[in-house]
């Protein structure tokens, strides 16, 4: 097997995979982000392994980070729309104090990259139930899972963030 090259990759597949990241997130800027770490991680992957093939390789990745990217923008989306004056109120006070601003930041990045480490069908479970707001009942039924199973996912997700991000939980 002969070794690949990221630059023949992107000559070959560059376009088409722009396109593609385009499509999924719906936006050139997210899309360039998106396509620029698809790239990262196939270097780093290629240093470790060998693949029969790159290109089916690199749009699972790019599937893959854009996936990622969604649920951080869902997730961040629902922290950060305030629904009342009250709301309004907090995110006033938090621009009065730079630093506070700076730490719940960082305190979101984290939250976020522990969200992202969960398993597929667990961080689905909990995006469901503690992003979207559904009952139990209703993202088993989403899910095809029992609703024993949808608290299981939920426990774990909600040890795991804990044990990532602490003093947030």
């Amino acid at each position: 097997m002969q070794p690949i090259s990221i630059d023949a990759l992107h000559r070959c597949d560059g376009v088409r995979l722009r396109r593609f990241l385009t499509r999924l997130l719906g936006n050139p800027a997210d899309a360039a982000d998106a396509h620029q770490e698809t790239y990262l991680l196939m270097l780093a992957a290629l240093s470790r392994t060998q693949v029969e093939k790159p290109s089916a390789f690199l749009f699972q990745i790019a599937n893959n980070v854009a996936l990622r990217m969604r649920n951080r923008q869902r997730l961040e989306g629902r922290i950060f729309q305030p629904t009342s004056d009250a709301d309004w109120a907090g995110i006033v006070d938090a621009f009065a104090l730079p630093e506070r601003q700076a730490m719940a930041r960082q305190e979101l990045r984290r939250l976020a990259a522990a969200i992202d480490e969960l398993p597929p069908r667990c961080r689905e479970a909990f995006l469901l139930a503690r992003i979207d707001g559904l009952p139990n009942g209703e993202v088993a039924a989403r899910l095809g899972i029992s609703r024993n199973m949808v608290e299981k996912h939920l426990i774990k997700a909600l040890l795991h963030c804990r044990r990532r991000c602490g003093d947030l939980f």
